[in-house]
């Protein structure tokens, strides 16, 4: 699957969203090694901290379905956005902890707009387990 593809799926995520307070849909599709696609739409709630972020939902039904860390090869993350859109602080660090340091992270818009980065770059002092020790 190449990125366009990859992109066009988590346009079409954003179809799932459930969104009515900040009308802000956000899709995110997640590729593994087999090419199979995992996706994920930003779910709202009345009480605002317990809404869930498309990247977060397209991660974990992923890893609910059994793909590990090392299968993941790219995740791509779309809203209507002047710029690429950028995941929060929350699904940052998520994503550090459960993707793979090689995998891609593609940012986009729906104007075509497209970034590619990493974890690293999108979290450069990054909490994880060897911090708990």
């Amino acid at each position: 699957m190449n990125t366009q593809e990859l992109i066009n799926k988590a346009i079409e995520a954003r179809n799932l969203s459930y969104s009515p307070y900040s009308s802000f849909k956000v899709g995110a599709a997640l590729l593994t090694k087999n090419n199979e696609v995992y996706l994920g739409a930003n779910i709202e709630n009345s009480s605002y901290g317990l809404a869930m972020c498309a990247e977060r939902n397209a991660t974990y039904n992923a890893y609910c379905h059994g793909v590990k860390k090392e299968d993941i090869v790219a995740i791509a993350i779309v809203a209507d956005t002047e710029k690429p859109c950028s995941p929060c602080g929350a699904c940052r660090q998520v994503l550090s902890e459960l993707l793979p340091k090689s995998a891609k992270i593609y940012l986009g818009n729906l104007n075509g707009d497209i970034m590619e980065t990493n974890t690293s770059n999108l979290l450069p002092f990054a909490f994880g387990k060897e911090d708990l020790k």
